[in-house]
């Protein structure tokens, strides 16, 4: 390989890159030595720069990393082969950083797949400290590297020429780059996470890895959206806790304390907790989590043993009570009394049956959107996750949808407004073509704000342009809403209302100091 043509050397290494991809499995060219070969192409490439800067060479540890990655992904003899041959040294130059951020993306996935068995693990392990510190690294700053490298370089002329070729093929043009350049760059942090990964379910690296400025970052890396093999941060996080050492490090970090509490923290939980409240083995001996308790045991045990003996006649008496109960919650809603609103499907909801689901869906669904009208979006989030929660399927309720991405975005949760308002806009889609709905204008203008937001070149973009002009407070971070972004609810409009009524809702929602173009009409 070394002694012939450049043009032809690259042009039969992409020929194997691409018979390896498509049959990872064949033992044909692991068994004639390929990655003895890949070895002495990636040494050559690293420590000769001349040479890897010759016409087409360029390509070429691109390439050999690549073609390693895909041998070894499902066959523990290919990468026990890999290894004899010595493949982790020159794979390690380029996680090194020695050519750029696109070799360093197939040796992370590369040495990601080493690591997933015991036997060559422990080769790789001989380099744990440093593997895993540039592992670190590499996940944190993929967004910047690719970002300020390439991405942020809007003259196409002066983007690196071979990273354009492999990234795009040849095919398309900015908007293209763009867009796997992203794709790339999510990969790295994917696979950057599967491989610490592999060093922590063994309980290796806890503390290194448990560093707090890295827990910090780990806790928004949402790996697992992009691969569903990925542990993502919070899979690391989990993984993490599994030891003794690790549980004290992730309890300490002040930053994941700030995620946020959450009140369905698992169901065999809440019943070990309500257990021990009922005969008195409580623990916990916290006033506001005893309060919760009492009133889980009362809504939910209590109710559903006095409701198993109900006739269908009295339940039927009690859906009625409950309908008249929330029509005069809907009254007060388009007079604009949201406080009364609000008591009333409080009511409704204390008397409405637990078999009553649908009833109990809608009752929480309203009120939440009351409690996006005086900007308590905690409280919309609770009624929205509790009328989802027993939706049919679980997460189907469109409007519970809608209205938790609302909080959300209020609470500048990002991510997760924007997988709420994707889940919603899924509603309207559907097999059958001729049933399908139109996806409502104010979801794609919602989907629009929050792409910005959760672009995964947001915080590099913010950062670059921060440094650039550090005297201008104008820019603001990704993690937060501007003013103008935070400016007016998205509603929705779903059925005409009386002129009074409109101006009444109007004139409370500019109490409330909301701004609105249009008005959610409640479920009836």
């Amino acid at each position: 390989m070394l002694s012939i043509d450049e043009q032809e050397r690259v042009l039969i290494l992409s020929t194997l890159w691409k018979i390896a991809m498509n049959q990872p499995e064949d033992p044909e060219f692991p068994s004639l030595g390929i990655f003895k070969c890949m070895v002495s192409l990636l040494h050559k490439s690293t420590n000769d720069k001349s040479w890897v800067l010759d016409g087409q060479n360029i390509y070429i540890p691109y390439y050999a990393a690549h073609i390693v990655g895909s041998y070894t992904m499902n066959s523990l003899d290919f990468a026990e082969k890999a290894v004899e041959s010595g493949v982790i040294p020159p794979l390690l130059d380029l996680m090194r950083g020695k050519m750029s951020w696109v070799e360093q993306r197939v040796a992370v996935r590369a040495l990601g797949h080493l690591a997933s068995y015991d036997s060559t693990f422990e080769t790789l392990a001989v380099h744990e400290e440093e593997v895993v510190k540039l592992t670190m690294g590499l996940a944190s700053r993929c967004s910047e590297l690719v970002y300020n490298e390439f991405v942020s370089v809007k003259d196409t002329n002066l983007r690196v020429n071979y990273h354009k070729n492999l990234i795009t093929r040849g095919f398309g043009g900015l908007e293209m780059e763009n867009r796997k350049a992203e794709e790339w760059a999510s990969q790295i942090q994917c696979w950057s996470l599967h491989l610490l990964n592999c060093f922590a379910v063994r309980g290796r690296s806890i503390d290194l890895i448990c560093n707090q400025d890295f827990l910090k970052d780990l806790s928004s890396m949402w790996g697992g959206l992009v691969n569903h093999t990925s542990p993502s941060g919070i899979g690391l996080i989990r993984i993490l806790c599994y030891t003794q050492s690790g549980r004290r490090k992730v309890s300490e970090s002040k930053e994941l304390r700030k995620l946020g509490e959450r009140s369905k923290v698992g169901q065999k939980i809440t019943k070990a907790l309500l257990i021990d409240f009922k005969n008195g083995k409580s623990r916990i001996k916290i006033p506001e989590i005893d309060r919760i308790l009492k009133q889980i045991w009362v809504t939910k045990v209590d109710k559903k043993r006095r409701e198993r003996s109900m006739s269908d006649e009295k339940l039927e008496e009690k859906r009625v009570m409950v309908n008249l109960i929330k029509q005069q919650a809907n009254n007060s809603f388009w007079l604009g009394d949201i406080e009364t609103a609000v008591e009333k499907y409080t009511e409704g909801l204390k008397l409405c049956p637990l078999k009553l689901r649908k009833e109990r869906i809608v009752l929480y669904s309203n009120r939440a959107q009351c409690y996006l009208l005086v900007n308590d979006p905690d409280s919309a989030v609770s009624d929205t996750t509790r009328a989802l929660s027993i939706s049919k399927p679980a997460n189907s309720h469109a409007k519970s949808l809608w209205r938790r991405s609302q909080a959300y975005y209020m609470k500048g949760m990002a991510k997760e407004s924007l997988m709420d308002c994707l889940m919603f806009i899924n509603a309207f889609v559907t097999v059958d073509k001729r049933k399908q709905e139109k996806i409502p204008y104010y979801a794609v203008q919602m989907i629009r704000k929050l792409m910005d937001s959760t672009w995964f070149f947001a915080s590099a973009k913010s950062k670059l342009s921060n440094e650039s002009n550090s005297s201008s407070n104008g820019n603001s971070s990704n993690e937060e809403f501007t003013k103008d972004e935070m400016s007016g609810l998205y509603t929705i409009l779903e059925e005409p209302m009386i002129r009074k009524h409109k101006e009444a809702i109007k004139r409370k929602l500019n109490k409330y100091g909301k701004q609105k173009d249009s008005f959610m009409a409640l479920s009836i």
